[in-house]
């Protein structure tokens, strides 16, 4: 779905989905890059109620016919869909409406990077939505993501993002590399450095014009996902540079890096959609919300030629929540809509178009991705791949500040090693200096 990329830098960034979902995380479609406004909504022509929602990247909602389907359920409603394609724009404006007490829409969706803040900060700015919902039908760390210090919930989850690597088999085999999923995800099993060593064998016979990987920051990120502590401990406590899961993401990001098999590109820009269409890199660390991303963005000329495999370990990038701002015009129906869109029957539908992965664990049993997605990746088994990733998901402690300090590393760090030519240590100074602005220290 999306991934994150939270804003102005210093306000933050990705992703990614940041998977997504993000986005989760997540992707771009309909892009109308102005943020969400709540103009329109109230009453429209015919008495009806236009409900506004503000959404990043693609939700699935519209794709998968949900706006319609709820506007025939509900003939007094109209869905009027503000769709910006990057966090790092959708949330400062979000963050500054909230603040305002005007100008939201009625339902505004919060990347997995921002839930806490959004928890810390602007709990009182959102409809407490425990107190309309069975809790019991999310899983329960996603709920308690977004649930402030008193217990009130201000987001509904929407999807999560658990690991695959989708890959570009036809690549593979022209590289003389293995292509069977499952043989493949042995070889790199439990380790991403063992991920790194199938690229070094990869650029030995490259296509021409190609590169193993998207960027280092896809493979930082995804790394990160599956380590416990990473920019806070459990008691909220900064830890980012002694974060052992962070240096062991950072370490392989350089091993990357520093090496001729990333195509240097940034995630969510668009060479990397160009990349995706021209086939220019051979994996990407594909959260379960990128699935229709990428059939987005490779077109007719991919299908087949992707295949998902295992990620080397389970990992959670990216993810979403949408809630109801209590400055909006219309909570009431506001409520109704954010809590079917999010119900276990519409999570799945949405995994039907996408395979956006659901956080309702009612809409496990009935998971069946669309036959054209399923072609399009190879009729690789994406319900059991992702099913088994969500299942071993570690738990991790995040932070206010999460979203910015990962920015900073991938963004700034990562970026000035890989595309700069800067040395690994240079790389690891820049981005302290920028997470030490950031954290006013």
């Amino acid at each position: 779905m999306r991934t994150s990329t939270r804003g102005s830098r210093r306000l933050m960034a990705f992703a990614a989905a940041a998977a997504l979902t993000t986005g989760l995380l997540a992707g771009c479609a309909e892009d109308s890059d102005n943020g969400s406004s709540n103009e329109g909504a109230g009453n429209s022509g015919g008495g009806k109620t236009t409900l506004t929602i503000g959404t990043f990247g693609v939700f699935g909602y519209k794709q998968a016919g949900l706006y319609d389907e709820y506007m025939k359920l509900n003939p007094g409603i109209s869905i009027k869909e503000n769709v910006t394609t990057r966090t790092d724009v959708y949330w400062p404006k979000t963050l500054t409406r909230l603040q305002a007490g005007s100008g939201t829409d009625d339902i505004q969706a919060i990347e997995v990077g921002n839930i806490t803040e959004a928890v810390q900060t602007q709990g009182d700015k959102f409809v407490d939505l425990g107190k309309e919902v069975d809790k019991s039908q999310w899983l329960d760390w996603k709920n308690s993501q977004a649930t402030t210090k008193d217990g009130k919930l201000i987001g509904l989850g929407t999807d999560i993002g658990p690991m695959a690597i989708c890959y570009r088999k036809d690549l593979f085999q022209q590289a003389g590399l293995e292509t069977d999923r499952t043989k493949l995800a042995a070889q790199w099993k439990g380790d991403w450095s063992k991920y790194v060593a199938v690229g070094k064998d990869y650029m030995k016979k490259a296509p021409s014009g190609t590169k193993f990987v998207d960027s280092a920051s896809s493979v930082y990120n995804a790394a990160l996902g599956g380590e416990t502590t990473t920019y806070y401990d459990k008691d909220g406590n900064v830890v980012w540079d002694k974060s052992s899961g962070v240096k062991k993401a950072w370490s392989v990001a350089m091993d990357v890096a520093t090496s001729n098999m990333s195509a240097k590109l940034k995630q969510f820009d668009k060479p990397w959609d160009q990349g995706y269409a021209n086939g220019t890199f051979a994996t990407v660390a594909c959260p379960a919300w990128m699935i229709g991303y990428i059939q987005e963005k490779s077109g007719d000329a991919g299908k087949g030629k992707w295949d998902v495999a295992a990620a080397p370990t389970a990992a959670n990038w990216g993810g979403s929540y949408i809630g109801v701002p209590t400055a909006g015009k219309n909570q009431k129906e506001a409520i109704k809509l954010a809590k079917w869109l999010t119900a276990p029957e519409q999570q799945a539908k949405v995994f039907a178009k996408q395979a956006s992965f659901p956080s309702a664990p009612g809409a496990y049993s009935s998971l069946k991705p669309a036959a054209a997605t399923q072609a399009y990746f190879s009729e690789a088994p994406l319900t059991e791949i992702f099913s088994a990733s969500a299942k071993t998901i570690p738990s991790q402690f995040r932070g206010a500040k999460d979203q910015p300090i990962g920015t900073a590393i991938t963004d700034i760090g990562i970026l000035q090693v890989e595309q700069r030519g800067k040395s690994p240590a240079q790389g690891w100074e820049a981005a302290t200096n920028e997470i030490k602005d950031v954290l006013g220290q």
